[in-house]
């Protein structure tokens, strides 16, 4: 069945704002944006007025199954925060767990109008992988290189290739990873690289997230971590690096030949105090800059408004000039962008025909949204997630506000935070 948006306020590619309707083919695909002369017999008709139409927020880091341990280990440094406070409860999670986390955490995206996202974690296809598929989600899932784990090579290898030949076509495909430079070898990396000439992924890995990580592996290679992963071939095919808070200019040509984009995590990135990344000489060196929330423990939401009001008040405050990243700059870093680092610009991140109908729907009634005097702006700097009032993705409603949170989906959740220890059952 046909679905016919009406009479809704349209963020539009061209940086452009229309009034209209959004017409959603049997498909899930867009058949066209503006006047429509569809009837509502035989079609599903929603009305819009008063609302934002927007295109569906590409969330490109997160571990999305993070949710388990939200908060935990608040106020620690990178370094402590990782092996006092996670991974001691990571290393007791089992694929149920995983699943039962990331079901909770796409509903969380979805009442917040994120549409799709590349998630790194264990447990990738029985966890998190299954989780999106059920509910609906775009996708893109990894396994997570680790050189100290044996057999893991082996594992990353064997996952891309089995869930992209299993589950073509689909929502949700794998791409190759590595956790970082620091967890790794040169040895992995390079038999990694090897694999990757016929797999053809792109690449998901954290990149100079602190000083000390970027001095490290400086000390140990005698190169950067992104020129150091170049030489190993391991971004051949492109990829998409989080945080890459201490990057250099050269690094920043390397990505942008290579085709990486950089995914900019400013909430993460001040809770755990690893600085501010250059996303403005980035982009002026040509590198295609995306939005990533990363995980509920260093965040701690899935709120990809607060990311875009985050990272527009921090370029203009480190460079003094309230001109920096205009709020377009800002809402395309968050759908068009994202898309684009994931290889899927031609699908989603943009409200066009032909395009899969990923689609927010905001309800702009709310005090604190009137006037709505400059719509982009008000998407950066005044929207929430909670006014996200339905999601679409390829043209299925996955979220309505009005509807109440499945008892399944929130028992498995706790179950699975109380089986880890955090909460008594």
């Amino acid at each position: 069945m046909k679905t016919i948006l009406r009479n809704g306020t349209m963020l539009l590619p061209g940086r452009k704002v229309a009034a209209g309707d959004v017409v959603i083919g049997e498909d899930g695909r867009i058949e066209s944006v503006g006047a429509s002369r569809e009837e509502p017999d035989g079609a599903a008709a929603v009305d819009c007025s008063g609302k934002l139409v927007m295109p569906g927020f590409v969330n490109c880091h997160g571990h999305t199954a993070m949710t388990l341990v939200r908060g935990l280990g608040g106020g620690l440094p990178l370094k402590r925060w990782l092996e006092e406070a996670i991974f001691p409860v990571e290393a007791k999670m089992t694929p149920a767990d995983v699943y039962a986390g990331a079901r909770w955490g796409i509903l969380e995206m979805f009442a917040g109008g994120t549409t799709t996202v590349a998630d790194m974690y264990d447990f990738p296809g029985d966890g998190t992988g299954r989780a999106l598929l059920e509910a609906g989600m775009r996708g893109r899932v990894s396994r997570v290189g680790l050189s100290f784990v044996e057999g893991r090579l082996d594992d990353c290898v064997t996952f891309t290739r089995d869930w992209n030949s299993g589950h073509a076509p689909s929502l949700v495909e794998a791409d190759i990873c590595i956790h970082s430079e620091y967890l790794t070898d040169e040895k992995f990396c390079r038999a990694l690289a090897d694999a990757n000439r016929w797999l053809k992924r792109p690449l998901h890995v954290h990149v100079s997230e602190t000083k000390r990580e970027h001095e490290e592996c400086i000390g140990r290679h005698g190169k950067t971590p992104i020129a150091y992963l170049a030489d190993t071939g391991i971004l051949d095919f492109g990829g998409y690096a989080a945080h890459c808070v201490h990057c250099t200019d050269d690094d920043f040509r390397i990505m942008a030949e290579h085709g990486v984009s950089l995914v900019h995590n400013p909430t993460s990135n001040m809770k755990l105090g690893s600085g501010f990344a250059r996303i403005r000489r980035a982009m002026e060196l040509g590198v295609n800059v995306a939005l990533g929330t990363d995980g509920c423990a260093s965040n701690d939401n899935l709120d990809m408004f607060e990311e875009m009001h985050l990272a527009s008040l921090i370029h203009k405050g480190l460079a003094s000039d309230p001109t920096v990243l205009q709020p377009w700059d800002v809402v395309e870093m968050a759908t068009l962008n994202g898309a684009k680092a994931l290889g899927m610009e031609s699908e989603t991140g943009s409200i066009e025909v032909g395009k899969s109908a990923d689609l927010a729907i905001v309800d702009l009634s709310a005090p604190h949204l009137v006037p709505c005097l400059d719509v982009a702006n008000l998407a950066v700097h005044s929207m929430q997630a909670s006014d996200v009032v339905a999601t679409y993705v390829a043209g299925r409603c996955v979220y309505e506000k009005s509807k109440p949170v499945s008892d399944d989906v929130r028992n498995g959740f706790l179950a699975a935070v109380a089986r880890l220890g955090l909460i008594r059952s």
